[in-house]
């Protein structure tokens, strides 16, 4: 295994649309997904997209930790789940905000409105369909690393930017409470 180099804030390769995984049980592809996990894991991620380790194909990893779960039937924990040519399908209009950071724009934070419920579906290294139906944390993380597969970054999203700055101050001054 090995950690991956992570395309940063500008490099192209993080706006342009990603292609379908063809042969999802190949060894390439279960190479690729073996690498994003110890990299997202080494970075204290989240979750980690293919085009962020130079790879333009439609493929992510991510995970909702006990701490960041909630407590509604959607809103649970999440182990390390790879999701291969996803599909999303928001349920309802309500949004919300959340406190998103990114692996590609290190040492900032945003707050990003974000469906408040969504379904998503794919497949796996397997070749078997894998999805659920989430909310909170999960619902949130999953629709930001689903953006990098379209090339769009968090603060494309941003309707707010007096809510968008450096990590360390923003916690100095407690701007990040209220928001997911």
């Amino acid at each position: 295994m090995a950690i991956l180099k992570i395309a940063r804030m500008g490099h192209p390769i993080l706006f342009g649309r990603a292609e379908s995984v063809e042969l999802p049980r190949s060894a390439e592809i279960r190479r690729l997904v073996s690498d994003m996990i110890e990299t997202m894991l080494d970075a204290n991620g989240a979750g980690l997209a293919a085009p962020q380790v130079h790879v333009p194909l439609r493929l992510f990893v991510f995970r909702v930790p006990p701490e960041r779960a909630g407590s509604g039937p959607e809103e649970r924990p999440v182990p390390v789940t790879v999701v291969i040519n996803p599909q999303i399908e928001f349920l309802g209009e309500e949004r919300v905000l959340r406190w998103e950071g990114c692996l590609s724009i290190p040492g900032l934070r945003a707050a990003v409105p974000r469906h408040a419920r969504i379904r998503y579906v794919g497949i796996d290294c397997e070749d078997q369909p894998i999805g659920a139906v989430a909310s909170g944390f999960h619902a949130g993380v999953v629709q930001h690393e689903y953006d990098h597969l379209d090339g769009i970054l968090y603060p494309m999203r941003m309707q707010d930017f007096s809510r968008f700055g450096f990590t360390e101050e923003l916690a100095r001054v407690g701007a990040m409470e209220g928001a997911g």
